[in-house]
């Protein structure tokens, strides 16, 4: 009876004493982006249904865009991995902006699919923030690039910052795709 007892005693301190060491939740979150490692075939037609669709609508010939935001001279793989994530948040806020606009009934249908799991993604990668980059200080590479990123949304008509992201959508699924396999990106 007493050994009972002193083996209840003993998971009850260890309960509570592991508990203490890993507060509530902290086991159940993490970094979930290797899921994004190979994006689903219906995801990736859902994107070029709709960036396919928006070519349709909108005429590119009228616009007089200065950006080039996705046009980079270095590629993703040359940061660290929380630069990676960084700038992939920075992309998604842009393309979820602009997938957000008012738009045309036919364009509202196409967008959906994409929109949710753009957002979806989003989440997962401030959930990985708020573990990883806390103290993570960019480089001056990805610095100057969120500069250019201010600036576009600053003197960019909103026509030109929605053709750059809605048409760039799977460039930022492609760096999506290098910050989830992390250091195995090249």
């Amino acid at each position: 009876m007493l050994c009972l007892s002193f083996t209840s005693l003993l998971v009850l301190v260890l309960g509570v004493s592991l508990g203490a060491a890993f507060p509530q939740g902290a086991l159940k979150k993490s970094c979930s982006l290797s899921k994004y490692k190979f994006i689903m075939r219906h995801e990736m037609k859902a994107a070029r249904k709709m960036t396919e669709h928006f070519e349709n609508i909108k005429l590119q010939s009228d616009r007089k865009c200065n950006t080039r935001l996705f046009h980079r001279k270095w590629k993703i793989a040359d940061l660290s991995v929380p630069d990676r994530v960084i700038l992939v948040e920075a992309e998604l806020n842009l393309t979820i902006a602009m997938l957000e606009l008012p738009t045309v009934p036919s364009f509202d249908e196409a967008r959906q699919r994409p929109l949710a799991f753009l957002t979806q993604v989003r989440e997962d990668l401030r959930g990985c923030m708020a573990m990883e980059a806390t103290s993570h200080q960019p480089s001056g590479r990805l610095r100057h690039w969120l500069q250019n990123l201010q600036t576009a949304k600053n003197t960019e008509t909103t026509g030109c910052l929605e053709a750059s992201a809605i048409l760039n959508i799977f460039q930022v699924l492609e760096d999506l795709r290098c910050t989830a396999r992390r250091e195995q990106c090249t």
